[in-house]
């Protein structure tokens, strides 16, 4: 049932994909659409400042297992993202994975199977998969 979201949002995709429709013309909007979600990430920064970055090097030591690395690793977020960063932030996710579904769509891929199968290589090698 949950795969239906999937299939409906990729059929509206197609639907709805009509003057960038050329496997160039989703490509390069696929590329520009990341750059805007990042854009928008940076803006929430630079421009607004509900969130910044406390970037410095982190220091694991080399005695400590695998499952224990995660409890020296930081993401450098400091503060929330307001509602309007959150909701530029989640326009520009959205053309992404409108994009990303398009591409689907242009090469006969289904993107529940796509994202079933990174699922499974995530799940399947755990922590091994070093993401």
């Amino acid at each position: 049932m949950k795969d239906l979201i999937y299939d409906e949002f990729q059929n509206a995709v197609q639907d709805v994909t009509i003057r960038h429709s050329t496997l160039l013309d989703i490509i390069t909007k696929l590329h520009q659409s990341t750059a805007d979600s990042n854009r928008a990430v940076v803006k929430s920064i630079t421009s607004c400042g509900c969130i910044s970055l406390n970037t410095k090097k982190t220091e694991i030591p080399t005695d400590i297992t695998l499952d224990e690395i995660k409890n020296f690793k930081h993401d450098h977020i400091e503060g929330t993202l307001c509602k309007n960063c959150q909701d530029a932030i989640e326009a520009e996710l959205g053309n992404t994975f409108f994009y990303i579904a398009a591409l689907c769509n242009k090469l006969d891929l289904n993107i529940y199977d796509v994202l079933l199968k990174e699922y499974n290589n995530i799940t399947t090698l755990g922590k091994f998969s070093l993401y």
